[in-house]
């Protein structure tokens, strides 16, 4: 052979892999730049048109100024002030109004502390009245034990028992029946004492055997009640269409001094008040 042939040459994978990832960094490369230099454009077209905008509202300003220097100057002449005396009064205006506002924001303060005190003082009030319930509910289941334990008597006139009151607080019980009227006396021996509408006399006393002699003015009558026991009923009949009236004494003191009550039918007389003059 006069001449040597040169072996065709061959190009590696990797020599094309890198060939292709130059090729599209430059492509990447040319769209970013087009995309930057697009937003560059709108950027510096706004930052023209913020500009214009800028110095359209400087003139406004200082055409606004313009006209209230001349408005201020017409006013200081239409009033005989000076600027000083217009800015000493426009001064005046703004802390009057600064003072306003702060006793506007006092009262409300004070309103609302107002408030807050009726709020718990209504809270208090409830919690009052829940006590009083309650002490009410308990009175009242009290007052029904205390009439379940009053004791049936047989007077000493009708043949039908009779509810007495042993102490005061049975009284009280039958007081809430409602059914007739009572009335409490203390008596000593020898003395006269109008109790309801009849009159009563304590004659004699005997502490030790809880007996006593006792005697019963109504209607110009007198009923003797001899040598009777404590918590007895005595009766009697009074009035112009007869009722029956009870005397029951519930004690009797060394002291010759007896304590009761007097139980008078609803719809007999009453004792008249005395009036003052």
């Amino acid at each position: 052979m006069s001449e040597l042939e040169e072996p065709p040459r061959t190009y590696s994978g990797a020599f094309l892999a890198v060939i292709a990832i130059a090729l599209l960094a430059s492509v990447g490369a040319l769209i970013w730049c087009f995309t930057l230099g697009s937003r560059l454009s709108t950027a510096q077209a706004e930052l023209a048109e913020a500009r214009q905008q800028n110095t359209q509202l400087a003139a406004e300003l200082r055409e606004t100024d313009a006209r209230l220097k001349v408005t201020t100057d017409e006013l200081a002449k239409s009033l005989g002030l000076t600027q000083k005396e217009l800015d000493q009064r426009a001064q005046a205006i703004i802390s009057r109004e600064e003072a306003d506002t702060q006793r506007l924001q006092s009262a409300e303060q004070q309103t609302a502390q107002q408030v807050s005190a009726v709020s718990n003082d209504v809270s208090g009030v409830k919690s009052d009245v829940g006590g009083v319930k309650t002490d009410l509910g308990k009175t009242e289941n009290d007052l029904a034990t205390t009439i379940s334990q009053l004791q049936q008597v047989r007077g000493d006139l009708s043949n039908t028992n009779s509810i007495i009151a042993r102490n005061h607080d049975e009284l009280v019980a039958l007081e809430h029946r409602g059914d007739r009227n009572y009335y409490e006396f203390t008596l000593n021996r020898g003395e006269k004492k109008p109790v309801g509408t009849v009159s009563l006399e304590l004659k004699k006393t005997d502490a030790k055997r809880s007996r006593f002699t006792l005697d019963i003015y109504a209607d110009d009558k007198v009923y003797e009640k001899k040598d009777r026991n404590v918590n007895e009923p005595l009766q009697f009949y009074s009035g112009k269409e007869p009722a029956l009236y009870e005397i029951v004494v519930n004690g009797i003191s060394s002291k010759n001094q007896i304590s009761g009550y007097l139980s008078a039918p609803k719809n007999a007389p009453t004792p008249v008040q005395p009036t003052g003059q």
